[in-house]
């Protein structure tokens, strides 16, 4: 129940809405990846429908990840198509840590404008004039700040204080910067030239590889000319998030159902043997009550083990009907001779031992001629 509940749900929440072309919208938790990023796991599949240097990964925990080449992870937590921008901050949350060995090198980002920083190493907090603390690079010992560049240009350096390292911190335009040091604790906002799909998304049209051999772009309406419009996309999540909650509760509420029943059909059958055991018998041969199958019955049906591809003979699908867990392979199930019915070894065999009919068409099953 637990494994068949999880499949659904990540079939709602995490994994790709595929269109009708081979290229696909991902989705990282409530992040919608598309050209020219690529998700690492489609990548393989698929390299012509992301561009190069645009890898996205989605984590276990649904965190969407920006690996740069020569600075590390950053997690991502909005990306503009229409502008062009990414915005990913630090999961350790000590941005200027990062800041200090930045390196955009080998990647497709760049910084649209920077503000100058120097970062200080002081025997006190607030040695030095403007100073923005950055406690995460602190400790008992010594006190990191930083400082505008052109604040040191005209007073000089305290003593107290030395000079680890200059940089140019990134930051958006549209940032409005309202206190001193909001560039080292805001989000890292980068950009990126090329490839230039702002004109495909300012035209709400999609931005895609001529064809898989190619490294121009241009503009469609969909992943390529048969794919699926838009609007049919929209209307196949909306009804994706409608239908998927339906199905979990009725998937929910039949196992409700069965597993009454079952307790319900156990506890009559425990009332029928003490009503049998304090009610005297009239003047007759006794009647035998046998409520399931004996064990020479039950081991003289067909056991199997399943193979790689998992396929069960006869009338089954891929999950057994007791326990409702599909089956893996190498696993062992008994198949009931007469109706063909198999499911797990022990379900079965738990079953025969307190009932004597198959559970499924409810037939009484004979001892198999083997």
């Amino acid at each position: 129940m637990g494994t068949l509940t999880k499949k659904i749900l990540s079939l709602f929440f995490i994994y790709p809405v595929i269109l009708a072309s081979d290229c696909e919208f991902s989705w990282c938790e409530s992040m919608l990846i598309r050209f020219p990023f690529q998700l690492q796991s489609n990548q393989l599949q698929h390299p012509y429908c992301g561009y190069p240097g645009f890898k996205l990964i989605c984590t276990n925990d649904a965190k969407t990840v920006l690996d740069l080449p020569f600075s590390g992870e950053f997690y991502v937590r909005n990306i503009n198509y229409l502008t062009q921008q990414i915005q990913v901050y630090d999961p350790d949350q000590c941005l200027p840590k990062r800041l200090l060995s930045l390196n955009l090198s080998g990647t497709p980002f760049i910084a649209m404008l920077s503000r100058n920083y120097t970062f200080l190493s002081c025997n006190s907090r607030n040695a030095a004039s403007r100073s923005v603390p950055i406690d995460c690079l602190s400790n008992s010992t010594y006190f990191v700040s930083a400082v505008p560049s052109g604040d040191l240009a005209n007073n000089s350096l305290p003593v107290s204080c030395k000079v680890i390292g200059r940089l140019s911190v990134p930051f958006s335009s549209t940032t409005v910067v309202r206190n001193l040091g909001d560039d080292l604790i805001q989000d890292l906002q980068l950009t990126w030239n090329k490839p230039d799909c702002r004109v495909c998304e300012s035209q709400g049209k999609l931005c895609q590889f001529e064809n898989n051999t190619s490294d121009r772009i241009r503009c469609s309406d969909d992943y390529n000319t048969g794919g699926t419009s838009k609007g049919l996309l929209a209307f196949r999540i909306i009804t994706l998030c409608i239908i998927g909650p339906a199905c979990i509760f009725a998937v929910v509420l039949a196992c409700c159902v069965y597993y009454r029943d079952r307790v319900s059909n156990a506890n009559a059958a425990r009332r029928a043997l003490q009503l049998a055991a304090i009610t005297p018998h009239p003047p007759e041969p006794p009647i035998t009550t046998t409520l399931g199958l004996d064990e020479t019955t039950i081991d003289s049906y067909e056991k199997l083990v399943l193979g790689e591809s998992k396929r069960v003979p006869g009338p089954n699908n891929g999950t057994c009907w007791i326990c409702l867990a599909e089956y893996n392979s190498k696993e062992t199930i008994r198949c009931i001779p007469e109706c063909k019915h198999c499911f797990h070894s022990d379900c079965i065999d738990e079953w025969l031992r307190m009932n004597s009919t198959c559970p499924v068409c409810r037939n009484t099953p004979t001892p198999s001629p083997s």
